[in-house]
């Protein structure tokens, strides 16, 4: 199985495992957890212990409805933890829609900016990153946290998504950002309802028409706890999600996906080995062996010598 190269970045011939630290008193997966910037850059550590390829650090929730800290707030969260994981010796992306607060974290060390609003946010971003030089993960975007979910109406989801999204794309490459350090994200939760997020799992392979390498953040997002609600139809808690999250890695992992976002990186790690080793058994089983009737008419259909 193929995996595509993102230019600045690891290459480990599989999906990729992106790390999440959240540097917020908000998000919703770990509610405040890290915020500290000694008790950010543990976690982050931990992750990078436990096989994370990248480490994702925001300062910024984007949970539905939330509210956006002002510019030297974000950057107090941010650069201690990305100073911290970038001199421990991991690959940094900072998850941030400002380009002030890129540029900062990109001086400090990250290889990535992790845009949620590709481009959108911010008017400066897309100069910004191109000028910086580094990957930039472009994600299909509405509008932000407290207005986003009143825009999640489409005619049809994958061709509206598609669409969009190759619009930003193409903003970023007038603006200078290179193809070969380009990701793209669908956004599932940004202007999606639950059954969004699976028309878009369902119908995941149309999105290759965009052309690009992929990064899904589905990792314990409300979709999930609803479809892991209880009897009485109370949804599942974040922090009980994360099965039904290396569920979806292993499907994806299994279709080629660039790479994963996720809160526990050992397991979805674990899942990624699983596919990277029953692929490569089947590439090595697949291959006819000398003499064999593959091989005799591979050979047969090999152009003659002229003359």
């Amino acid at each position: 199985m193929h995996f595509p190269v993102v230019a600045g970045l690891p290459a480990p011939g599989r999906t990729l495992v992106m790390g999440v630290v959240n540097v917020t008193p908000d998000s919703f997966s770990d509610g405040g957890t890290w915020f500290a910037p000694d008790a950010a850059l543990e976690h982050g550590l931990a992750l990078v212990a436990e096989g994370a390829d990248v480490v994702d650090v925001g300062g910024e929730s984007t949970r539905p409805g939330a509210e956006r800290p002002s510019l030297a707030e974000e950057l107090r969260r941010v650069l201690p933890a990305v100073e911290g994981l970038v001199a421990a010796g991991a690959c940094v992306s900072v998850d941030t829609m400002r380009s002030e607060v890129a540029t900062a974290a990109v001086d400090a060390g990250a290889r990535l900016v992790n845009d949620v609003s590709g481009g959108r946010a911010d008017p400066a971003m897309l100069e910004t990153v191109a000028g910086l030089g580094v990957a930039y993960v472009c994600m299909h975007w509405r509008g932000h946290a407290r207005a986003m979910q009143g825009r999640a109406t489409y005619d049809d989801l994958v061709a509206d998504v598609t669409r969009e999204l190759s619009e930003q794309v193409g903003l970023a490459r007038a603006a200078g950002v290179r193809a070969d350090r380009l990701v793209v994200d669908a956004g599932f939760g940004f202007a999606k309802t639950g059954e969004h997020n699976w028309e878009l799992l369902d119908r995941f392979e149309e999105l290759a028409a965009l052309g690009l390498p992929q990064l899904v953040g589905v990792s314990r997002k409300s979709f999930l706890g609803s479809l892991l609600a209880a009897p009485d139809g109370t949804p599942r808690g974040a922090q009980g999600r994360d099965d039904a999250t290396v569920a979806l890695t292993t499907v994806l992992a299994q279709q080629g996906v660039w790479g994963v976002r996720v809160h526990a990186v050992r397991a979805n790690r674990d899942a990624v080995e699983v596919v990277r080793r029953l692929t490569s058994a089947r590439s090595v089983d697949e291959t006819p062996e000398p003499g064999s009737s593959d091989a005799e008419s591979d050979r047969v259909a090999l152009p003659k010598e002229v003359g």
